[in-house]
């Protein structure tokens, strides 16, 4: 949609928001919160694969940019059935897909985390059976929780996390996206940094 991508200036506008229910998707002219309404920038790495599916799929500007077969939103189960859980696969983050003889073998891990595994005809297959029965793995919600803390350890201020990530206060972002570090140095190379300014 034109209002919310604007590569060049290499920023995401959240501007409103789909709503799905009983598997029919609509959209909702603004987000959940006043601060759900906000800019978020796009890195140039990002921006050139944004701008590569454009040329390849284009479609009307009142169309998603990433749209289904009638250029409306995908699906949240569609997504991840036909998107998210195989692209888990191919960077083998999930399960593992390996040629044998007879055609590829699919291996993935069952609720016990019992080793699973089937021979497919092609590359595919495996791929879409490792992703239909591999028992957890990386949700598509865990990128935004990942963002937030790549943004906070590389020294992001909070009030800045806070607006990117849509919370009405920094205090929520601090909350869910802080974590206690195993490296302390950084701790103590500020306490001794304020111990030297204070014998001076």
């Amino acid at each position: 949609m034109d209002d919310a991508l604007d590569l060049e200036a290499g920023v995401l506008r959240v501007v409103r928001t789909v709503v799905e229910v009983a598997g029919h998707r609509s959209f909702k002219p603004f987000p959940k919160s006043v601060a759900g309404r906000r800019e978020v920038p796009i890195p140039p790495w990002a921006r050139r694969l944004i701008a590569e599916h454009v040329e390849r799929w284009p479609s009307p500007a009142t169309s998603p940019v990433f749209a289904n077969e009638i250029q409306g939103p995908i699906g949240r189960t569609a997504f991840r059935a036909r998107v998210w859980r195989p692209s888990l696969v191919r960077a083998d983050f999930i399960g593992d897909v390996r040629p044998v003889d007879s055609g590829f073998l699919a291996v993935w891990g069952d609720r016990d985390r019992d080793e699973q595994s089937l021979t497919t005809r092609t590359h595919y297959q495996a791929v879409m059976e490792v992703s239909r029965r591999h028992y957890g793995g990386l949700r598509f919600h865990d990128l935004r929780h990942s963002y937030a803390t790549w943004l906070v350890d590389d020294g992001v201020p909070p009030n800045m996390v806070q607006q990117v990530m849509g919370h009405e206060r920094a205090s929520i972002t601090l909350d869910l996206y802080t974590r206690r570090t195993a490296d302390t140095s950084r701790i103590l190379a500020a306490l001794d940094d304020d111990q030297e300014d204070d014998q001076r």
